[in-house]
């Protein structure tokens, strides 16, 4: 029922910096968080950022003040802008709906950031 579609991935140079786009459809509940996680190969998926359905946002540690996580509700988009990008940010970022009526938890189908020179 409920669709994320992901964009803005692509590859940059060390010090660059991409804005990730993610908009959901479907039947989508008030409460809800969406963030962004991401994965390279042998590693499990980890957190990079999440904002709740009332704007308030979480980090990983490892962003240091490089990304920032924004939401438009009435579009059910979620955006990340990341700048300052480092080699180590290389890997495929999934985008993340959790529903907490339902307590399902939807995610994008992935997108590549490849930072390197």
């Amino acid at each position: 029922q409920v669709q994320l579609v992901e964009s803005g991935g692509g590859s940059v140079q060390p010090g660059g910096s991409l804005r990730l786009s993610c908009e959901a459809s479907g039947t989508i509940f008030d409460v809800n968080d969406m963030g962004w996680y991401r994965q390279t190969p042998g590693n499990q998926r980890e957190l990079v950022a999440n904002i709740t359905s009332g704007g308030d946002r979480n980090y990983a540690d490892f962003v240091n003040g490089r990304f920032t996580i924004s939401r438009n509700g009435a579009k059910n988009t979620v955006y990340l802008q990341m700048n300052s990008l480092k080699p180590e940010d290389t890997a495929v970022y999934y985008c993340l709906l959790q529903d907490f009526l339902v307590g399902f938890k939807y995610w994008g189908q992935g997108t590549q950031v490849t930072v390197s020179s």
